[in-house]
């Protein structure tokens, strides 16, 4: 039987798509539901916001008290929950994120966990400290992410930051725009590079991203289905999503001498 996937997400008919694309590829394919944590009255127009001010309406989108409210928006109980937005989760920290992931696995009594966290996940499944940043966000930010993964002992070697705006703005980019700023992102040094943004449409591009690169490209869409289906006990192995859905064979972890 197919895991049901609740996936919080931040901006409606934003980035969904690439999720559902990513999960009719697999095989069988996972059920999918979305539920939105509501912005702050208050803030008015996000894009409208300075970087500071950026930061602090993601940051308060993403209280677990606003999580477990969204995630009674759910049609259906959901098997295993993720909070599918990167910023939302790395810029509370470690401690903050795993509080967002235990909040909600408290409130449904299911196995939950982030974008940021999956990040996590997928670094040591492959046995990678060493990675470089594609982002799409302000320096500032970009720094903040780092810092995240500098808590769990991830180097960041080498960083590219777009500042491109609003997750809508995102949404729009092709796979050439994607691929250049992961291009750009890569150094000899890292042993993967991530791409932090749930509203890019990255699942068509996975398999050429990792070609060109010579390394895992490890995108939000992908580690938050990932982790997602590992929580639930559900292995999905396939051809042409990237390292992270690709058949190890052996058993062990793809990459693993990378460290």
């Amino acid at each position: 039987m197919s895991p049901r996937l609740g996936l919080l997400y931040p901006t409606r008919d934003c980035g969904e798509d690439d999720f559902a694309d990513l999960c009719r590829r697999l095989d069988p394919a996972i059920d999918l539901d979305f539920a939105y944590p509501e912005w702050d009255p208050g803030i008015g127009d996000v894009e409208d916001l300075d970087a500071a001010g950026q930061a602090a309406a993601v940051r308060a989108l993403g209280a677990p008290e606003s999580l477990t409210k969204a995630a009674d928006g759910f049609a259906e109980p959901p098997d295993v929950v993720s909070w599918a937005c990167s910023s939302c989760s790395f810029t509370h920290g470690l401690d903050g994120a795993r509080e967002q992931a235990d909040a909600l696995s408290a409130h449904l009594g299911v196995p939950a966990s982030s974008t940021s966290l999956a990040y996590l996940a997928a670094l040591d499944r492959l046995g990678v400290d060493r990675v470089a940043l594609a982002s799409v966000y302000h320096p500032d930010l970009t720094d903040v992410f780092a810092a995240f993964l500098a808590e769990a002992g991830v180097t960041t070697v080498h960083s590219v930051s777009a500042d491109a705006g609003s997750d809508r703005a995102l949404a729009t980019w092709d796979a050439d725009r994607i691929r250049d700023l992961a291009t750009a992102a890569d150094h000899g040094d890292a042993r993967a590079v991530l791409v932090p943004e749930t509203a890019l449409h990255t699942t068509p591009s996975l398999a050429e991203l990792e070609e060109r690169l010579g390394k895992p490209v490890l995108t939000a869409t992908a580690v938050t289905v990932r982790h997602a289906l590992d929580l639930a006990g559900a292995t999905r192995e396939r051809g042409g999503l990237g390292t992270l859905f690709a058949a190890t064979g052996d058993g062990r972890r793809p990459n693993s001498s990378a460290r």
